[in-house]
């Protein structure tokens, strides 16, 4: 199936450009409950795997004693705030680390706010979780400047996670934009990966560590993603709801009330479309009430600018596919 009408850009009354995608809804059975476009398209899962990465390493990590905001840290795509980048130093100082052990690319933060001009592997936006797996390799003994490879015993681990959870056999393989393997499978697998984050299902050991990792992202927002980021404003305003976003503008949730995992795709990469095509997705399928859709209505409308001052909007008006 092709992709369809997700998102539509107005300006002054005009419809100048529309973001195409697709969505996938799901439960822990792998039951397609919902979609829009193909749900068989195969994506790479991108930052949206970082829940399960950071359980992964959380359940190598063992014994030593993190705080929630060290935990969400690693499920984080952060926009390097000195809040993030403290929280990012404190997980490293538990292994006895510094931040010349990243192995993340250098990078400037996205809080242009910092007044930082110079770009450092601690400001990326993976630092987070990359910080989780050094811990991880000094917990265990496994050798810390190579945890990247895709035959390193963490990525081997995180591997054997992936296609547990989904289910998946054998996933596509590549390097993802910070080093470490991306995986990829169907939206509709992506979809059940995050039901089954809820429910329990599949995880078998890492089910501690990935109530951690939820836990911690519903504790503290604002480290998983930064101000104004869909991420932080989304779990800030609806109960009970983890939401990741992903490079590629790959966007996924899972209601822990209701037991169902959602992934959300702008097909051209349109990060600025991603926020209203969710938003839009938890309301159709009952998740949002009138105060959760008050709190979210810059998200899932942003205005178009002209002159500086709003001319028009973005927007999401498309309905699901509902499956009997």
């Amino acid at each position: 199936m092709p992709a369809e009408p997700l998102v539509r850009v107005v300006r002054s009354g005009l419809e100048e450009s529309v973001h195409l995608g697709h969505v996938a809804v799901c439960d822990a059975r792998g039951r397609l409950l919902a979609s829009l476009g193909d749900p068989d398209r195969r994506v790479f899962v991108r930052s949206c795997m970082k829940p399960l990465q950071a359980a992964v390493s959380l359940s190598a990590i063992g014994g030593v004693r993190l705080n929630e905001r060290q935990v969400a840290v690693m499920c984080a795509s952060h926009t390097g705030e000195p809040v993030h980048v403290r929280t990012v130093r404190s997980v490293l100082r538990r292994g006895g680390l510094t931040e010349d052990d990243l192995r993340t690319p250098a990078a400037l933060p996205e809080d242009r706010g910092t007044g930082v001009r110079a770009a450092r592997p601690i400001f990326h936006n993976c630092s987070g979780k990359h910080a989780g797996m050094l811990l991880a390799c000094v917990v265990q003994g496994w050798e810390p400047t190579t945890y990247r490879n895709r035959s390193h015993p963490l990525q081997r681990r995180v591997l054997s996670a992936v296609r547990m959870v989904s289910g998946v056999p054998q996933p596509s393989l590549g390097v993802d934009g910070c080093g470490v393997p991306v995986h990829g499978m169907r939206m509709r697998d992506v979809a059940t990966m995050y039901a089954r984050l809820a429910g329990h299902e599949r995880l078998g050991d890492l089910a501690p560590p990935t109530s951690r990792a939820l836990s911690a992202m519903r504790a503290e927002p604002g480290i998983v993603g930064g101000l104004g980021r869909g991420d932080t404003v989304i779990m800030g305003a609806v109960q009970d709801l983890v939401t990741k976003e992903g490079a590629e503008a790959l966007s996924c949730a899972v209601s822990l009330r209701e037991g169902i995992g959602i992934a959300v795709r702008v097909a051209d990469g349109g990060y600025r479309a991603v926020g209203p095509a969710l938003v839009r997705t938890l309301d159709l399928l009952g998740l949002l009430g009138a105060r959760e859709r008050r709190a979210l209505a810059a998200i899932a409308s942003p205005p178009v600018l002209g002159g500086g001052r709003p001319v028009g909007r973005l927007v999401a008006d498309f309905d699901l596919r509902v499956r009997p």
